[in-house]
Parts: structure tokens; sequence; C-alpha cells
């Protein structure tokens, strides 16, 4: 945020949760699932720049941070768009995972996860953490209700505060 404030550019803060990901991590244990999230944390950091950050917040939760994009809020809702839709995209691709529990155990299961995403942008310190964090998860939520899979944006611009596709 003290950058952006700096250099008069937006970043983007993506809050993403694993669809499903309870039922997979209930069905084929915890060494499957970790195993899924580190999964998930490979595809996501291999969208992003080395500058951008990508972290697990908690559970199948994580949080992407975006820096140094456009100053113009379209041309950086813009970019923020193409990232959050290649990080979704990337999930869709299958891969395997070693089965380590139930009647599965030590198979080798195809599996496709997908992430429900939410976006809020920000300019330097209009808001507090808390509030971008907040509206980049009211965001994601409005993605999971509206049928999962999808990247919903939450604008944040000067006094304003609107769901967007």
């Amino acid at each position: 945020m003290a950058a952006g404030k700096r250099t008069g550019r937006n970043g983007a803060l993506m809050f993403l949760d694993l669809d499903n990901f309870k039922p997979l991590n209930d069905t084929y244990g915890h060494e499957t699932g970790d195993q899924v999230l580190f999964d998930a944390a490979q595809h996501f950091s291999a969208c992003v720049r080395a500058i951008d950050t990508v972290t697990r917040f908690g559970g199948d939760e994580f949080v992407v941070l975006i820096f140094d994009l456009a100053g113009d809020y379209s041309d950086s809702k813009r970019q923020a768009a193409e990232i959050a839709e290649k990080i979704r995209l990337s999930m869709s691709q299958p891969y395997s995972l070693d089965v380590a529990h139930g009647t599965a155990f030590g198979t080798e299961v195809a599996h496709i996860s997908t992430a429900s995403i939410g976006v809020a942008l920000f300019k330097g310190d209009e808001l507090s953490v808390d509030e971008v964090l907040h509206r980049a998860d009211t965001a994601m939520y409005q993605a999971k209700v509206n049928g999962r899979n999808m990247v919903k944006f939450h604008a944040v611009k000067r006094g304003a505060g609107k769901m967007t596709d």
C-alpha cells in the first residue's frame, strides 16, 4: 500500500478458496488434501510475477497480492482480471493424486480442482488492510454463491464499493 501511494499505481488482493475441498480431504485423507494444497500453491505461484505474493491464508484459502498494476483504475482492473483468469484456468488442468486413505489407499486418482476467486483493487492507503481483505473475501463468497469456479470483483474506488463481474 505504501508503494502504491508513492507511485500512484494500483494493487489487487485476491482471495481464493478451493471449491469442494472438504469432501476430497474427508474421502482421501489429510495427506492427499495437503498434496492438493501444495499443488494449488504451485499453480497460483506460476501465474504471478516474482514481485507478487502468494500465501495460504488458512484451510483451503489463499491470498494473492499483486503489486504495481496500472495507475488507471480500468486498466488495473483489466490486468487483475487477466491474472485471476489465468489462475482459475491453471487450476482446471487435471493432475494425479496419491491416495493416502480409505478404500483407494495407495492408488493414483486423477483430480481437477477449481477455485472461487474474489478480487479487490486498492490504491495507496485509502482503505485499511482489513477493509481490502474483507472486500476480496466478500467477492470470493459471491463467486461461490454464484456457482463456484469463477472470478468476482469488489470494486474499490474512492468512496464506492460495489460488486462487479
